[in-house]
């Protein structure tokens, strides 16, 4: 009933006036799998033809794949679809951070073997939240592989985060305070997930935003170990804005084709971070959408149709 259901979506999507007429597709099934990437287990879900041009989704925090389900039947018709867990997130291997920090480098590093494990000889790459970190140094780590980006609430400049944000990162890294960890640690438990991330940008319209997001990610923030790996990613955060001009160059220089569908209602990672881009890719697409920080759990088929004609223009 659910693929059923599912098909008929992308089916109405893709011959509505919206479309331009793109031919209608049904979804391909989505696989769950598994690969060893330097010794640690990364889980992925896979869809679609892998002769088609691939998109690598990246997901967010405090989140896994689980984020970008209701894009992957609406985009599997057409292209081929990989959404890997980040090493530490939902279902990949999450070694013990007191021994092995966590840092955005260290994710970067294994999404580059991962993408090499696989053999994903070109793709475009999908950036939400932290994904957008992870994206840019593993663009930076294989320019030849990149054939697009579409960045969906994922900052590369400083606009994209008021003063007092920014000045909370760079606490988050430099005090090392018990204070500070606890504040970070609370971040990490019930009421920051679920209320201070899923329904913050929601009010008054709570029922659009599934429970199982909050409560998958929960499951894997069960213990205090798993909580200390998304600590350290917080602490370690300030280091991708000290990374923003390197990232900025990049896309100067290399000038990818670029989508911004962004959350327009996000007050974390505002909407001048996505104009911001507009400062060193022209020509990239711009479009603020009616959903907040998650808004590929609001508009999953707005944002489907602007990847669609995207995508398409880049055959």
């Amino acid at each position: 009933m659910i693929k059923i259901a599912s098909s008929l979506i992308v089916f109405l999507l893709l011959i509505s006036p919206f479309s331009h007429a793109v031919e209608a597709v049904w979804p391909a099934t989505t696989y769950y799998r598994n690969v060893d990437v330097d010794g640690h287990n990364i889980f992925y879900r896979e869809a679609g033809d892998p002769s088609k041009p691939t998109i690598l989704f990246l997901h967010g925090y405090p989140s896994s794949s689980h984020m970008y389900r209701h894009l992957i039947p609406l985009l599997s018709g057409s292209f081929h679809i990989v959404v890997p867990d980040n090493l530490g997130s939902g279902y990949s291997d999450k070694p013990d951070p007191n021994k092995h920090p966590y840092t955005f480098d260290v994710l970067a590093n294994v999404m580059e073997g991962f993408v090499k494990k696989l053999n994903l000889k070109q793709y475009t790459i999908y950036m939400q939240d932290f994904g957008a970190p992870v994206g840019f140094r593993l663009m930076m780590q294989q320019p030849d592989r990149v054939k697009g980006l579409i960045a969906q609430n994922g900052n590369a400049y400083l606009e994209g985060l008021t003063p007092p944000r920014q000045a909370f990162f760079k606490r988050a890294q430099q005090d090392t305070s018990p204070e500070m960890f606890n504040k970070l640690y609370q971040f990490t438990g019930l009421e920051g997930i679920r209320d201070k991330q899923y329904l913050r940008d929601v009010k008054g319209k709570e029922e659009i935003m599934s429970p199982d997001s909050w409560t998958l990610d929960l499951h894997f923030l069960a213990t205090k170990k798993q909580r200390l790996m998304q600590v350290q990613l917080l602490q370690d955060y300030y280091s991708n804005l000290l990374a923003y001009p390197k990232w900025q160059a990049f896309l100067r220089e290399k000038q990818p084709p670029t989508l911004l569908v962004w959350g327009k209602n996000d007050p974390a990672f505002i909407s001048a971070g996505a104009k911001a881009y507009l400062k060193d890719v022209p020509n990239a697409e711009l479009h603020l959408i009616d959903a907040g920080h998650f808004a590929m759990e609001e508009k999953p088929v707005e944002i489907a149709k602007h990847i669609m004609r995207f995508m398409n223009k880049q055959k």
